[in-house]
Order: structure tokens, then sequence, then C-alpha cells
């Protein structure tokens, strides 16, 4: 067999996973961060924290997603957090609960993937069942080279399987329909470079960053995608916006909460009333009024967000919308309907 190096293996155990539940994908991201922090020893009670509270954070939702591929099962995790939520556990009860009954497969398999069994054997920890963690430096050298990747994947690879699970039997079939639409679409391109379309989107944007609303003078910005490229397989110009590089790399390949899909329609529709050439494109992609525009991406979204799953990012948890100064430029408020 040929030699694979740890990112080889990572990749594998997290695309290639048979990742029935979620499990696998929290594990990861709790490796991630226990070397972020820099340990090497993690104890079985710090193991169950961290990994209580990467389910926290994602399940702490008004309608949270699925996290197991079984139709009318809920996740061990799904139910000791709906526990702590409604007070019969409190954090340190529910953190016990995490260590004694959610790690039963999770631990000894998480290096197995899919069919092919343990090929990744102990590469990224060793374990001592209910006492400890043991990382291995494998792991903390691909950490230094390649956390910013790891983590976006991570995320996007949760999102795709929430979303899959919640459309199971009757529509699970519907996400790949979904998916089809776009890559069977005429505006369906091969990703083209994108730099030479800053100086355009700056002045419609109103020379600041889409997602945290902060001025751009002056600091390098990335041209993004709202609706993740992996899904939409194009680069027109209605779904391209700029960022600061830290808050693209924030928001990565993950669906956006609606208050941008708002932001991304009003910034559209800057676009559309001047008299650039570009106009055109959008009208052809979008519809020729603002109404027929808005629903045309409020339906871009919606497949997109079937695909991905619900769990949304909303932004930094200092943006509001309401203190964002794209909505008090000029070039906004002449283009408000």
């Amino acid at each position: 067999m040929a030699e694979f190096n740890p990112e080889d293996h990572w990749k594998a155990i997290i695309l290639f996973g048979r990742n029935t539940a979620t499990y696998k994908i929290a594990l990861a991201k709790s490796l991630l961060e226990f070397c972020h922090q820099g340990m090497t020893t993690v104890s079985w009670e710090y193991l169950s924290k961290q990994f209580f509270h990467e389910y926290l954070n994602r399940l702490n939702l008004e309608s949270p997603m699925p996290q197991l591929y079984q139709p009318g099962r809920l996740a061990v995790m799904v139910r000791i957090i709906a526990e702590y939520n409604s007070g019969k556990l409190d954090e340190q009860g529910a953190i016990d609960r995490v260590g004694n009954e959610a790690f039963g497969d999770v631990i000894k398999r998480f290096h197995n993937v899919g069919s092919h069994g343990n090929l990744s054997e102990s590469m990224f920890y060793r374990f001592d069942m209910g006492n400890n963690l043991i990382i291995t430096d494998d792991l903390h050298s691909l950490i230094e080279n390649s956390a910013t990747e790891l983590e976006s994947e991570l995320e996007a690879r949760w999102s795709l399987l929430e979303g899959a699970f919640s459309l199971h039997h009757d529509n699970y079939q519907l996400c790949n329909d979904l998916r089809e639409i776009y890559l069977k679409s005429e505006d369906a391109t091969e990703r083209k470079g994108l730099t030479g379309n800053v100086g355009f989107l700056q002045g419609y944007q109103g020379n600041t960053c889409f997602y945290c609303g902060l001025d751009l003078n002056g600091i390098h910005a990335h041209v993004d995608h709202v609706l993740p490229r992996q899904v939409v397989q194009h680069d027109l110009i209605w779904n391209l916006v700029l960022a600061h590089a830290h808050c693209n790399e924030q928001k990565s390949d993950r669906l956006v909460g609606d208050h941008y899909i708002e932001k991304l329609i009003a910034r559209n529709e800057n676009i559309m009333g001047s008299n650039h050439p570009w106009k055109k494109e959008i009208e052809h992609a979008l519809g020729s009024n603002a109404g027929r525009r808005r629903s045309s991406i409020k339906e871009h979204y919606q497949r997109v967000g079937q695909i991905l799953g619900w769990n949304h990012w909303g932004g930094s948890p200092t943006y509001s919308p309401d203190k964002d100064a794209f909505y008090k430029k000029l070039v906004t408020l002449l283009n408000q309907s």
C-alpha cells in the first residue's frame, strides 16, 4: 500500500467514515481544540466537558437538526442536551452522563475508514477507556500546518450530515436532486479568479465588509460566495461580496443567517440602481424587478439550506444588522424600495 501522510489519514477518517451519527465530527472538533490548547494527555472528565460543549453549541437552537441517521431515534447527546436545557441535569451531571454514555463506539472506532476498518489505527490518539486520551505528535503537527482548513471541513461536514439526516427516507433524494439543479444549470462553470471584482464590489457595499460591517479601507479584501460555491457551482456577481480575510475564514462554506440574505438582496439592488453593465447579468439571473429578484435569492437560499442543513452561521458575536454601517451609506439609502 502507498505511504500516506497524516493529512491524508485525517481526511479519509472525516470524509469516508460511515457517519451514521455526528459523534465522529464532534470528537474531531474536540481533538483540534485540545491541540490548540497545547494538550497531550486529556483526562476523561475534560474530554467529556469539551464534547458536551460541542453539542451544546450545536443544539442550543429553537429547531436543532437531527444528529442520527435512524429516524425515530434520538442520539444520546441529544437526550443529554435536552435534559440539561430543561433543568433536569446541571452541567456537571450532564458532563458525567457524557463520560459514561456517549463514548462507547466513537472512541474505539474514530480511526475507522468506511468498510476498510482501522486503517489509521492510533495515528491521532491512544486511549485508556474511561481514563484518558493521549494525543499524538502526528495530530499536533497536522494542526500546526492546517488548522483553519481542518476546522472548516469539520463544520461543513457536520452541516452536510445534519442535512442528510433531516431528509432521510422520502426526502433524502431531494438533497441530491437539488444539487443536480446546480450542477446541470447553464450558470455552472469552472471556478475562476475573482480578484478583478474587488473594485466593482467595494463601491456597492459602501466600502464595508459584508459580514462584520466594518470599513475595508486599506485592508486586503476577499471575494466570497455568500451561498457556498460548492453548492451553487458558479461565480455570478449577484452572489459575490467583499469581506475581511478573517471574516471570510470564519464563515467558510457555511450557510449564512437570513439577515445576510436580506443584506445580499439590498446590495444587489444597489447595483441595479446604477448604470453598470452588470445590471443585465443580475437581471438575467434573478429577474427584471426587485420583487422577482428577492424571490429568486430566497429560493436559492432555501435550496442551499436543504442541502447543507439549517445550522447557519450568523456572523461574529458583536455583529448586529441594526448597527451595520452598510445600511446607513448613501448608496444603500438611495436604493431602498
